[in-house]
């Protein structure tokens, strides 16, 4: 049974690691400049990278525990927030969209805990693995927000890719996504409880 083991294991520690991330993204983020966005958006991805790997190593090593099942999810939830809120002043993202995002997560969330008090496990869907997937690298992009230049570095017009409109194009997906596999999950939801 998953008590029988530590609460700090490996894939625990990368947990609490991808939390303890998100002050350093906020600090980077109080100020838009060209380089604290980058190194934003380098603790953003190596926090998300953190996330495949402890659940990886933790069905890996056979050491899932109700901690790590609990902190996972609200790691993950935390961080994504975190981004979002931050680069609302600067006007990279529209409210709306932010809004929509964090209200799924949280309705989401309240729903997966009446199931799961009533001793029903809803599957994830493929649906919301694609939301957070083109969700991470909307906010990837949108962290990077300036024009860069993409082919081996060469100066030139032709390489200049302005990564807020990259930004944007999978953030349109992601939320479009986002209602998608909210609405998918409350409907399945619905129909289990309902039986």
């Amino acid at each position: 049974m998953s008590r029988h083991h530590p609460i700090l294991n490996i894939p625990n520690i990368l947990t609490l690691f991808r939390i303890a991330c998100i002050p350093l993204m906020v600090f980077l983020l109080l100020s838009p400049a060209r380089e604290n966005c980058f190194w934003a958006a380098v603790v953003f991805s190596f926090a998300s990278a953190t996330d495949w790997l402890d659940g990886h190593l933790a069905r890996r090593m056979g050491i899932v525990t109700v901690f790590g099942k609990f902190l996972d999810p609200i790691a993950d939830k935390l961080i994504v927030m975190a981004a979002l809120i931050m680069l609302l002043p600067y006007n990279w993202v529209p409210a709306w969209m932010v809004l929509v995002i964090l209200g799924r997560e949280i309705v989401i969330t309240g729903l997966r805990g009446i199931a799961s008090s009533e001793g029903i496990v809803i599957q994830a869907s493929d649906l919301g693995k694609f939301k957070t997937i083109f969700q991470l690298v909307a906010i990837i992009a949108l962290l990077l927000h300036y024009p860069y230049h993409w082919l081996f570095g060469l100066a030139n017009p032709l390489t200049l890719v302005s990564m807020q409109n990259v930004g944007m194009f999978f953030l349109w997906v992601a939320t479009a996504l986002t209602v998608w596999s909210g609405l998918d999950y409350l409907f399945r939801f619905v129909r289990v409880i309902a039986r």
